[in-house]
């Protein structure tokens, strides 16, 4: 019956009239109107029937029909009003005058420019004074009203409190004390009248879900219904959009052809934080990315969150400043006595050791800064130029220097010197590196390739826009720029490159730095030589100063080779811990210089490379070139305890002392088929002839 009744009146709209002047700050709050109000259906023309009765098509009635006349539409106003209060949202400023009709807005400040102001409006309520900030004065009232709801009632939504907290009337509470013991009875007050029972469009509330509205101590916590619909129906995209309008989502990353099983993850931007979300589809990714701005920002736990892939855990943020601090002031106090040119850096790369996490203890065991390559004209076919000089790689290369000073510890007849070592003697044979030994990588910036091109602080400022994102191509390898800077994804299937060719003028390619590091986390640190003595080394945190994002830098490092198989033992699918700084390093203007700063520790002297040609300034070798570790790599074979049995005869050339390695090799072919498996590319290799050279003995 009372849809057969309502039926005439569908098309009178049940929306807002907001003749509220926005500049006109200084009235009262109970000049808001509800966002449903029926008045607008007084200025409508009326029905035939009742123009019969005495009105006129040009007359519009000035006020509601009263009882008498035509009582029987006014009824169904009202019962439409009541329909509309329990289905139609209301903004902040009308829950705010709901629960405390009266309040006066005021304006405490305008700043900025002319074409882009920002005004302050405050409100007083309990006697605290809540200021919300907006580009238009109405904008920045209706902020006011939500700081002042969330103040005191904690819920997104004024009608989930009324609905929620319920009981007899009691004293007014402290609602600025933490510890107060708030009764049951403490919305009362500002409780609405409800509708009778016998009213038919107002669904009461599910008491097992909504319960007592006050726990002693704190207010209710957990998802209640929005507007008017079961918890578990609610779609939490819609459910933010109710929250937060207008938001934009947009996607990271999505599965390759034959990949799908890989999963797509949108983001999108709310209040000036990121959130993320993975499924199978797109749009399960955007309820998953939603779910966590819900819970995270409005305390909203929807059901049905299911993550898709295990978040990597994060390293204590004052750990991680710790480590920032102490490369950046390791790199200032190494570079006073240096030419200002080579005091600067576009990029900065440290590794810490520490035992456990004790900051206490930490050391800083190698620096190093540079963003160039080598040129394939100055390729070196006696490995005594450094290919790669970019700062990530060049710190790797300063650590495997710092390992075999470790090692070398061993060949002393003293003690007290191989108890000073961070390796120890293993059961199997070789060496180990000792209990709590860890490893951490500081990076000034996001290191090239995937990690940085597609991180999502490139959109966070403006979600609406992603037209510059290749989406075929987020998570490829990809190569450096020969004599230059960025990256591109590789290319073609050919996987090694030709000396003659490079030499002819072909570029040559080296993988990007965020690849490398992808491959650290499975090969370990050590390289190939080092497998004959020590266990794989890896990297127990990263740290990246600027332009990152963590849950990318683990999809790029860590995730894209989730599939990689059963490793052998002493080898394993390394995830790092992830943290950006507090307070970034302001990166310093003008081109990047063509030179690498490297430090060790126990070496005095700093070393600066050039970075196009490989070698010193001065012409000679770098201590971090191929040359120089064959030759302690050549010392240390047949004194040391190895891991591996020896062939018999010594390895006479450094590309049969890698190759010795033989479970080192097969993991890295086991990488690369991964990388292919999953459609990112072949891994290319630089001309073999540059490993074919004699080892010093």
């Amino acid at each position: 019956m009372l849809s057969a009744l309502i039926a005439p009146f569908k098309h009178l709209s049940p929306e807002a009239t907001n003749t509220e002047d926005e500049d006109n700050l200084s009235t009262s709050s109970a000049d808001v109107k509800e966002n449903r109000n029926v008045s607008n259906l007084e200025a409508r023309p009326l029905p035939a029937g009742d123009r019969a009765r005495g009105g006129t098509p040009s007359v519009k009635r000035k006020r509601p029909l009263e009882e008498g006349n035509g009582s029987h539409l006014c009824q169904l106003q009202l019962i439409w009003k009541k329909l509309s209060w329990s289905v139609a949202p209301k903004n902040a400023l009308v829950q705010l005058h709901d629960l405390r009709p009266g309040l006066q807005y005021r304006m405490v400040s305008q700043t900025g420019p002319v074409h882009a102001p920002v005004f302050a409006v405050a409100v007083e309520v309990n006697g605290l004074t809540f200021e919300g900030t907006g580009p238009t004065k109405k904008k920045a009232k209706m902020r006011a009203a939500e700081l002042a709801l969330r103040s005191f009632v904690q819920f997104p939504n004024a009608c989930q409190a009324q609905l929620a907290m319920g009981g007899g009337a009691g004293p007014s509470p402290d609602f600025t004390s933490d510890q107060a013991d708030f009764p049951d009875t403490l919305f009362k007050q500002f409780e609405p009248t409800a509708p009778p029972e016998a009213f038919p469009g107002r669904r009461p509330a599910d008491a097992a879900l909504l319960g007592s509205g006050c726990r002693r101590g704190r207010l209710l916590c957990r998802p209640l219904d929005l507007v008017g619909a079961a918890p578990r129906d609610r779609n939490p995209v819609v459910v933010l959009n109710e929250l937060r309008s207008g938001l934009r989502y947009v996607c990271l990353a999505e599965p390759t052809d034959g990949q799908r099983a890989k999963g797509f993850v949108m983001a999108v931007s709310v209040d000036g934080r990121t959130f993320e979300g993975s499924g199978r589809s797109k749009k399960l990714a955007k309820g998953q990315a939603a779910r966590a701005a819900l819970q995270a920002l409005f305390d909203i736990r929807l059901p049905g969150h299911a993550p898709s892939r295990p978040r990597s855990p994060l390293l204590p943020q004052e750990f991680a400043d710790s480590v920032s601090q102490l490369v950046t002031q390791k790199f200032r106090e190494l570079t006073v006595g240096l030419a200002s040119a080579h005091a600067r850096h576009k990029a900065l790369a440290g590794i810490v050791m520490t035992t456990g996490l004790d900051v206490r203890q930490a050391q800083v065991v190698v620096l190093s800064s540079g963003t160039k390559c080598i040129s394939g004209e100055y390729l070196n076919d006696q490995g005594l130029v450094v290919n790669d000089c970019h700062a990530e790689i060049v710190a790797r290369r300063a650590l495997v220097h710092f390992m075999y000073a470790q090692l070398e510890l061993h060949l002393s007849k003293r003690r007290e010197d191989s108890e000073h070592s961070i390796f120890e003697r293993s059961k199997d044979g070789g060496y180990r590196l000792r209990d709590n030994v860890l490893f951490h990588l500081y990076v000034s910036t996001s290191p090239c390739g995937d990690a940085r091109l597609h991180s999502p602080y490139e959109i966070t400022a403006d979600l609406n826009s992603s037209k510059h994102i290749v989406r075929k191509l987020r998570g490829h390898l990809r190569t450096k720029i020969e004599s230059g800077e960025g990256t591109v994804p590789v290319r073609g299937p050919s996987t090694v490159q030709t000396w003659d060719g490079v030499l002819l003028g072909e570029q040559l390619v080296t993988m990007s730095c965020t690849d490398k590091i992808a491959r650290w986390n499975v090969l370990g640190l050590q390289g190939a030589l080092l497998c004959h003595f020590i266990e794989p080394v890896y990297l127990h945190s990263i740290i990246v100063g600027s332009l990152h994002h963590t849950g990318h830098l683990s999809r790029v490092m860590s995730h894209r080779t989730e599939d990689i198989g059963q490793l052998p033992t002493s080898y394993r699918h390394n995830r790092p811990l992830l943290s950006g700084v507090s307070h970034a390093e302001a990166r310093q203007p003008g081109k990047s210089p063509h030179f690498s700063v490297n430090w060790v520790m126990g070496n005095t002297d700093v070393e600066v490379i050039d970075g196009t040609t490989g070698k010193r300034s001065c012409g000679g070798s770098s201590r971090l070139c191929k040359h120089v570790f064959s030759a302690r790599w050549a010392r240390l074979y047949g004194k040391l305890s190895t891991r591996i049995p020896s062939p018999g005869d010594t390895p006479s050339m450094y590309c049969e002392a890698k190759r010795g390695a033989g479970t080192y090799q097969s993991v890295k072919q086991q990488l690369f088929q991964a990388f292919q498996k999953a459609g990112l590319g072949t891994w290319v290799r630089k001309p073999p002839e540059q490993d074919q050279f004699l080892l010093t003995l």
